[in-house]
């Protein structure tokens, strides 16, 4: 097998952490470790993974993205009470 035929994911893993108190509460979403962007909701997130070439973000593939303190529903502090 070459190079050229092997497998490649070229989807980077993003990760989404819990919400941030704010107006409006937010979400930071890293990528290999550091930080990509800001999220005030699952909009955001899909933008940011296009923006790094993400083009069919599955929101619930962990291989893909990994939802810390909640998941694409969680953008309010009321959440986690």
């Amino acid at each position: 097998m070459t190079e050229r035929d092997s497998p490649h994911i070229s989807a980077p893993r993003l990760v989404v952490l819990p919400v941030q108190p704010g107006s409006p509460p937010f979400r930071l979403v890293e990528v290999g470790g550091e930080v990509a962007g800001t999220a005030r909701s699952v909009v955001d997130v899909i933008e940011i993974a296009q923006q790094l070439g993400v083009r069919h973000l599955d929101l619930e593939d962990p291989d893909v993205i990994r939802w810390v303190g909640g998941d694409q529903f969680t953008w309010t502090l009321q959440h986690l009470l």
